[in-house]
Order: C-alpha cells, then sequence, then structure tokens
C-alpha cells in the first residue's frame, strides 16, 4: 500500500513538472543587452521581443526620443518610464534609433522605413505590421 502511493506522488509529481514544463512563460528581464546596447522595458529575451510582442519578427528595438533609451515597443516605454513619450520629427529621421535585436545593428529611422522590413546588415526579417504603429515613435503624414 505504501509502495502503491509513493508511486502515485511520484507520478503526480512528475507529470506536474513535465506539464508545467510545456507551458511557454514569458517573463520580462530586467533589462537585456544586444552587442553592449541596454534594452529597457520588459524584453523576454536577447533579440528585443518583449512581453507584448513576441513573435519570430519582433526583433527590434526603438530608442526613445524622449530619454535616449531603447525600449522593445510603445507599450514597455508607457509601462516602464517615468515621463511622457516624444516622437521623432522628419528632420531628426537620419539618428540612429532602430535597433536590429539579431545582430546589434543600428539603423536610421529612414533606414528602417526603407529596409523592405529586412535587416540591411543580417538579412534577419522584421514584422511588417510595425508600420502600423510608427505614429506612435515617428512624425507622420496625416492621412
Amino acid at each position: 500500500m505504501k509502495l502503491k502511493i509513493t508511486l502515485i506522488l511520484s507520478f503526480l509529481l512528475v507529470f506536474g513538472l513535465v506539464a508545467k514544463a510545456q507551458e511557454k512563460v514569458l517573463e520580462p528581464l530586467k533589462v537585456s543587452q544586444i552587442q553592449g546596447i541596454n534594452v529597457f522595458g520588459k524584453p523576454v529575451d536577447n533579440q528585443t521581443r518583449c512581453v507584448h510582442w513576441h513573435s519570430d519578427l519582433d526583433i527590434i528595438a526603438i530608442k526613445f526620443k524622449c530619454c535616449d533609451k531603447y525600449y522593445p515597443c510603445f507599450s514597455c516605454h508607457e509601462e516602464e518610464a517615468d515621463h511622457e513619450h516624444k516622437v521623432w520629427t522628419k528632420k531628426e529621421f537620419d539618428q540612429k534609433a532602430i535597433l536590429c535585436g539579431v545582430c546589434g545593428n543600428e539603423l536610421t529611422i529612414q533606414g528602417y522605413m526603407d529596409s523592405n522590413n529586412t535587416c540591411p546588415h543580417c538579412q534577419s526579417a522584421f514584422n511588417p505590421g510595425c508600420s502600423k504603429h510608427y505614429h506612435l515613435y515617428f512624425e507622420i503624414d496625416s492621412k
């Protein structure tokens, strides 16, 4: 009887650990680094993915004009920074403000917008859906 209970408890313990290991848990890091550049907010890996955006293509961080710090996304900045965000003006599109999370290459804003959603340095694909959020980071023409 004792052996049966021990086996059942062992099975439950192992099964519980296996089930737990199969869950994909996204926990934010304090700060991640890519080629020595800090990425703040809530990154979950060292390719700039965060708790908000973490597909295979979510591999850029944006340097925020207001604080000169890289964050994976607007939501990370809003949740972590103690100030309002500012958008980059068109006159500043020559500033390096986009970080490729795969190779650490910094792109100018214009270079990023012209990149066809691909890092010009390592050829990694960027999420084309990010263009829907340009207005949160960059001055854009009204439609």
